[in-house]
């Protein structure tokens, strides 16, 4: 049963499922409505076909399992004898019976599956955009002043080039920028925007030691005494190199959810996904960018079932509920990403999937190599110990290489630590402490 969302009102008007799953396989094209306090439809989760693909391996591979138990050639071993106590389980209960079941537990998930997308889709939340002062720009990369009247110290805030800056303020009141700001600290964060004419042929090091070298030196200026530079996820590397090459200048550097090792624990994965490098260039866009549609394929190897989970389980939340709303906000963000010029796509891939070259010791920006080792200021690493895109086996390496580093671990994960109300008091207050403790004597 669905009361929730099959009964779900936006303005005068009731939703229900759309009787045509075609529908669903038009992401990109947002209905229009006339009707007055209706909002329009946003796009489907992207990429929808392989998040419904995935879904329906999940299904019906289930269902084509149950014939294959009552093989007697299971294997001998653990996961045989679970199967073969499964198998006798089933013979008991009747296995037309239970296939009968699993034919209703499938049609269930399935409806509830796509309830769930159809729910977000017409789900009235929209971000409201508020402005931020622009303290520098150059091409789409902007550095924003989330607290242009404080007298605090300043901090350097580096997102990932792949998604958008916004998920460190995901709502007015679940926001780690805000929280920086209410702290008594300044936060300026780089807004990198989606790559345009004059990045088209960008790679990692232009934007390290091009862009963001431009705006550390904005940032310092303004700060006049060192400042503290933060990074998240692959921003965390960005921001590692930006302040070896600047170390004189930086005061400290806190690294959130950022990836080192690159082959701990999962190295076929990451190779098999490195391995696509060199074949990058067949998937770009006419712009020269590899799509955000390609790069959310690819992050898709990591967790496949994650959209059949968080849309089912969305269905059948209260619509006007906070944590509706959250996960209206969050899923928006999703989806909001960004396309990679090739150049930075393939180094990623290449250099730090495949070759796992900065565990070994190998990457270098702008001709220099990038050492941990030899980052002589206070250094924080956060690890989140539930990140299922950063696991906790790749970025703890990172605080062993860094003298001194503190290391500060929570139950959350990768997005959970932006997005999770219990964030505040798990990391970021820590956080701005720490932040305090080094550059508050400045």
């Amino acid at each position: 049963m669905l009361p929730k969302w099959t009964h779900f009102s936006s303005g005068s008007r009731l939703w229900a499922p759309p009787p045509l799953f075609s529908d669903m396989m038009t992401p990109h094209r947002e209905s229009k409505s006339n009707k007055p306090g209706r909002p329009d439809r946003r796009l489907a989760p992207r990429p929808l076909p392989a998040h419904l693909a995935s879904a329906m391996l999940l299904w019906l591979s289930s269902r084509a399992a149950l014939p294959s138990l009552k093989n007697a050639l299971l294997p001998s071993s653990a996961a045989g004898e679970r199967l073969r106590s499964l198998a006798r389980e089933i013979a008991a209960a009747g296995s037309d019976d239970v296939a009968d079941a699993l034919d209703r537990e499938i049609a269930r998930r399935a409806e509830s599956y796509l309830t769930g997308l159809e729910a977000y889709r017409w789900h009235p939340y929209r971000r409201a955009r508020t402005a931020r002062p622009v303290l520098w720009s150059e091409g789409t990369t902007r550095l924003l002043d989330y607290a242009s009247k404080s007298a605090g110290p300043v901090i350097l805030v580096v997102p990932s080039l792949i998604n958008r800056y916004y998920v460190l303020d995901l709502l007015p009141e679940l926001s780690f920028l805000r929280h920086l700001a209410e702290r008594g600290l300044r936060p300026l964060v780089i807004d990198w925007g989606a790559p345009g004419s004059a990045e088209r042929d960008f790679g990692l090091t232009d934007y390290i030691a091009g862009r963001l070298e431009a705006a550390f030196t904005v940032a310092s200026g303004v700060a006049r005494a060192p400042i503290g530079v933060v990074g998240y996820c692959m921003g965390g590397l960005l921001a590692l190199a930006l302040a070896r090459g600047r170390e004189q200048e930086t005061g400290c550097l806190a690294l959130l959810a950022t990836p080192w090792d690159f082959h701990a624990g999962r190295a076929a994965l990451a190779r098999l996904l490195g391995s696509i490098a060199d074949h990058l260039s067949l998937f770009c866009a006419g712009n020269g960018s590899v799509p955000v549609e390609v790069i959310q394929a690819l992050f898709l190897l990591l967790d496949p079932f994650s959209a059949e989970r968080k849309f089912t389980r969305f269905a059948s939340l209260d619509p006007d509920s906070d944590e509706a709303r959250c996960f209206v906000a969050l899923e928006d963000w999703v989806n909001d990403g960004v396309p990679l010029t090739l150049g930075v796509a393939t180094g990623v891939a290449g250099s730090w999937y495949r070759e796992n070259e900065p565990a070994r010791g190998l990457w270098e920006v702008a001709g220099k190599e990038v050492d941990p080792k030899r980052l002589g200021r206070p250094a924080l690493v956060v690890v989140p110990s539930r990140d299922r895109i950063v696991p906790p086996n790749s970025a703890e390496p990172l605080a062993g290489k860094l003298a001194g580093a503190v290391t500060l671990r929570a139950p959350l994960g990768h997005v959970g630590m932006m997005s999770a109300a219990r964030a505040r008091g798990m990391l970021w207050t820590p956080i701005a402490d720490w932040l305090w403790e080094q550059l508050g004597g400045q």
